[in-house]
């Protein structure tokens, strides 16, 4: 190229000097190519740096040793995991007389906010949505067989989440959080890795009802082969893509395999391998649409709560249905921020969570919030796990579920299609990860390792993070009790209310 400097970034010239200058031995094209293409670049850059300043400001990502890829990788993790509440949630409440299009809503919105609210008031990659168990005493017990409206329901989950957000800015709930002994806060994590691998080998149809012994493994050999067997066939390929891609030490594996575990799905489909079969729960894997605009349904729930026919109403029945469901929210709440925040490290020196009063405030005014949408109880979810397993440690993991969430409200019939087989891997290789939590347990003391025992065992036998807890309180306060260790273990005369609640609770509900 003949003579002339290349133009400097940041110099200014009039035209007449650039076409002296440049045009003439054919260098202007370069020139004006460079100049834009570094002005745009730096462009780039400064938007990026100061995207990236936003977030590093307000979710600290250095302080956590992380970084924006690990955790939106990490988001949508947990959503993955958690997307299958989109399609369950209306199936469990519509047999409550209400609208399932404006369930589904409610429950993607209600999600959104919870876990919006968890990243902005606490920094934590928890994920919140209606939670099951809650929502199944709300349609077969509450209103099919204690007779209330689901309105009058709603009501009562509104007004539990008004006690908890009392609770949480009283500090009450969080004392009852560091009552808790630090050997149960282990067990805790471990019996909840324990119940989100059984809850993924269910999902996987992996174990299955057994009119004999309870549960039994899959057979391949019945009718269902081509749905159900071959499900269970590619959650456990499934299983296997994850492992080898944590052994290989690949960021995203958890991520990497849902996705990888659905596409093999479709193509199962299309080959005619796999084959749906709606009575046994197993549907379609290819998405038929990919969005939907119409939000006319939430009409039918929004604001319902507060439309109430109060005549007739037993006033003792209404609060004993508040009361179980303020019981079982709160220690489910409990036991996943114990479990999850132990897997992630974040209980300091004492077993106490930094910043639970945030955490626990969002989980209360998100029940509130989901019962005015139109929904049960919102709660903490263990699926949580899954992108903490991923890396996640601030509130950018949960803001991107949270916006997945939202955005499912528009993309609902695409979420929808997510199969449990694709991310049922994903909570059994969780719960792998989560039972590290044992080696914290000091198995030379029974007074603590029985205790401990209980509370695993007893929360995927029971199907409840609560019962879990429960058991466990009783048993390791009555333990060291009657063995005149309650000195030497300083039992908190929170852990005695709490053993008197249990047991009440026991007799009386």
């Amino acid at each position: 190229m003949g003579g002339g400097a290349l133009l400097p970034m940041d110099t200014k010239m009039d035209f007449a000097e650039i076409w002296t200058n440049y045009v003439q031995d054919g260098t202007m094209v370069f020139v004006f190519l460079a100049h834009a293409s570094a002005r745009g670049a730096r462009r780039k850059t400064i938007n990026s740096n100061g995207r990236n300043f936003m977030l590093e400001k307000v979710f600290k990502l250095r302080e956590n040793h992380t970084n924006v890829k690990t955790e939106i990788m990490a988001g949508i993790t947990t959503f993955m995991t958690m997307a299958y509440i989109l399609a369950v949630n209306p199936s469990v409440l519509s047999a409550a007389g209400m609208d399932p299009n404006a369930i589904l809503i409610a429950t993607s919105l209600s999600a959104f906010i919870g876990t919006a609210l968890m990243a902005l008031l606490a920094n934590y990659p928890f994920a919140l949505a209606p939670g099951m168990g809650l929502n199944a005493y709300f349609a077969y017990t509450v209103v099919l067989k204690m007779g209330y409206t689901w309105q009058m329901a709603l009501m009562a989950v509104f007004a539990e989440g008004i006690i908890f957000i009392i609770l949480s800015l009283t500090n009450v709930r969080e004392a009852l959080f560091n009552a808790i002994p630090t050997t149960l806060k282990s067990a805790v994590s471990v019996g909840i890795g324990l119940f989100i691998a059984f809850v993924g080998l269910q999902n996987a149809k992996l174990i299955v009802n057994s009119d004999s012994t309870l549960l039994t493994y899959q057979s391949f050999k019945g009718e269902t082969f081509h749905s159900v067997g071959v499900g269970a066939i590619l959650a456990l390929i499934g299983v296997l893509i994850i492992a080898i891609m944590l052994v290989k030490q690949v960021k995203g594996a958890i991520l990497y395999g849902i996705v990888i575990t659905w596409v093999l799905g479709i193509l199962c489909e299309l080959c005619g391998v796999y084959i749906p079969d709606a009575e046994a729960g197993m549907y379609s894997v290819i998405p038929t649409s990919f969005v939907s605009f119409d939000f006319s349904a939430l009409g039918q729930t929004f604001g319902q709560v507060f439309k109430v026919d109060f005549a007739g109403l037993n006033v003792l029945d209404f609060f004993a249905v508040m009361f179980a469901f303020l019981f079982v929210d709160l220690f489910d709440t409990l036991g996943t921020l114990i479990g999850v925040a132990s897997k992630a490290d974040m209980l300091d020196e004492n077993g106490r969570l930094p910043r639970i009063k945030g955490a626990l405030l969002a989980d209360a005014i998100a029940t509130s919030a989901g019962a005015v949408l139109g929904t049960s109880t919102t709660t903490t979810y263990v699926e949580s796990a899954s992108g903490v397993t991923e890396g996640g440690r601030t509130g950018l993991t949960a803001m991107t579920t949270g916006v997945l969430f939202l955005l499912a409200v528009i993309f609902s019939p695409l979420f929808l299609t997510i199969p449990s087989f694709a991310t049922a891997p994903a909570l059994i290789v969780v719960g792998f990860y989560m039972l590290g939590a044992v080696a914290k347990i000091d198995f030379d003391d029974p007074s603590d390792a029985i205790p401990a025992f209980l509370t695993i065992v007893a929360m995927p036998l029971a199907y409840s993070i609560s019962e879990g807890i429960a058991i466990g309180v009783i048993s390791w306060t009555l333990l060291n009790l009657i063995t005149g260790k309650a000195k030497e273990k300083k039992i908190s005369p929170l852990m005695y209310v709490l053993t008197v609640l249990f047991i009440l609770k026991y007799v009386l509900l």
